[in-house]
């Protein structure tokens, strides 16, 4: 129940997002700026607390089954993505990607309380801007801001319903645990490769903005030395 709890963070996160791109849409060099440093803070969750887990089973078998699942689906995602059109079409796929922000989010907790921490504050900055993304593209066919806000906080619940498929998973052998670690390590590689980055060079870019990927990054391995 420990992850169910912290989605609670990115689940606000997302409202507060909505809220802000509500009254005052943030210009596109901070939005850019803010999705390097959410894809360097991801990447360092999932190399310093995922990938070590899933390195120690040493099960190759369950590592490449969860791994090819895990590029299967996220790939899958993206050609849906790339194939539907209007707001409803991308409520969907958004949908999708906050439910599976959730279930990697519940897995790392099965990892470790350290490692959920660790995801939730890498998440937590990632699904900001899904929020803030989500009311820029309702606002322009809603008009009701709260009827926006209203949308965009009945897809950030989809978080802990994630979290809540991925409880049952704790219970299975390690060797099994390793291989749905394994489909969360993939996911968030394409959160960060697919996602993040590509999403951050559409808007303009400048060395300052590209270093804060490494921000993110450097700022959460600090944090995970601190906390030990």
């Amino acid at each position: 129940m420990l992850a169910l709890q912290y989605t609670l963070i990115p689940v606000l996160a997302v409202i507060l997002g909505s809220i802000w791109a509500s009254w005052r849409q943030p210009s596109p060099a901070f939005v850019s700026a803010m999705q390097h440093l959410a894809a360097g803070v991801v990447f360092a969750a999932a190399a310093a607390e995922i990938l070590p887990q899933v390195m120690h089973e040493a099960s190759p078998l369950a590592t490449f089954i969860g791994g090819a699942l895990g590029v299967a689906v996220m790939l899958s995602l993206k050609g849906l993505e790339g194939r539907t059109k209007g707001p409803v079409a991308m409520l969907g796929a958004i949908g999708i990607d906050i439910l599976i922000d959730g279930l990697v989010l519940g897995l790392a907790f099965i990892a470790g309380a350290k490692a959920g921490l660790l995801l939730t504050i890498a998440l937590t900055l990632e699904v900001l801007f899904l929020g803030l993304t989500v009311t820029a593209e309702l606002g322009e066919t809603v008009r009701s801001r709260r009827k926006v806000i209203a949308i965009t906080f009945g897809l950030a619940l989809l978080l802990p319903v994630g979290a809540l498929v991925a409880t049952p998973v704790a219970t299975f052998p390690p060797v099994v645990i390793a291989g749905f670690l394994s489909f969360g390590l993939m996911a968030l590689l394409y959160l960060v490769t697919e996602e993040l980055l590509v999403e951050a060079h559409e808007r303009p870019d400048s060395p300052l903005i590209s270093a804060m990927f490494f921000v993110g990054f450097l700022g959460l391995l600090l944090i995970e030395e601190i906390i030990g």
